[in-house]
């Protein structure tokens, strides 16, 4: 194996695994929070990796996808978090906050990151291998985030979206659901979603993250 592929993924291998298993756990988390205590009944409201790695999609397919798009694009997934949507006080929009808590859990995850970075910044550590994981966390939970966000099931921003609408439009959106993660790797592969949905988004949590962060950067200079 090429030896900066051996790097490249070290540098990945805690951002991603972190990325991916945070936001199911945030999930589960939420859920309980709004009534439904299905995952924490099973151990899945925890931050141990080990409870919601899959091998297939939080190593294998982030991998293959990396390889495969030469570093442009890389996605995965954790062990779905279980919901029992029904025990939700309000399940309609329980179900909304629920969806949403994973995104924005990788928002703060990028947030975190950026933290990380300017902190190695202010100490005058110039360590490649830090320094690129700072930033591979920044990118890795932001493009985890905006692509969990794309309104089609069983995205996350599909069970928005389905919250949203009214209930004969969501029960129509609903039926996409077995086809939605081929229909999204197609757009992916054809460059689609990545030139209308992934890059402006991305760009745009960029530029959120610089903005919530810039008072403290500016703190030390």
């Amino acid at each position: 194996m090429d030896s900066s592929l051996i790097q490249t993924i070290a540098v990945y291998a805690l951002p991603v695994i972190f990325a991916i298993t945070l936001h199911e756990a945030a999930h589960g988390y939420v859920a309980r929070l709004l009534g439904d205590n299905t995952a924490y009944a099973l151990g899945r409201v925890s931050f141990n990796p080990m409870r919601h790695i899959d091998p297939i999609g939080t190593i294998v397919i982030p991998l293959v996808l990396y390889i495969a798009t030469k570093g442009m694009f890389m996605f995965g997934y954790a062990k779905p978090v279980p919901v029992a949507f029904g025990n939700l006080r309000n399940p309609r929009w329980g179900s909304l906050w629920v969806a949403l808590a994973g995104p924005m859990c990788n928002f703060v995850q990028a947030l975190a990151w950026a933290v990380v970075s300017i902190a190695l910044g202010v100490l005058g550590v110039d360590e490649p291998f830090f320094t690129r994981m700072a930033q591979a966390g920044i990118l890795v939970n932001l493009v985890l985030g905006v692509i969990n966000l794309f309104p089609l099931p069983p995205l996350d921003g599909g069970r928005v979206l389905a919250a949203l609408l009214p209930p004969r439009q969501a029960i129509a959106l609903s039926r996409l659901e077995p086809y939605g993660f081929f229909i999204v790797m197609a757009l992916v592969m054809t460059g689609v979603l990545t030139r209308y949905w992934l890059n402006p988004l991305v760009y745009l949590g960029y530029d959120a993250v610089n903005a919530i962060l810039t008072p403290l950067v500016s703190l030390f200079q």
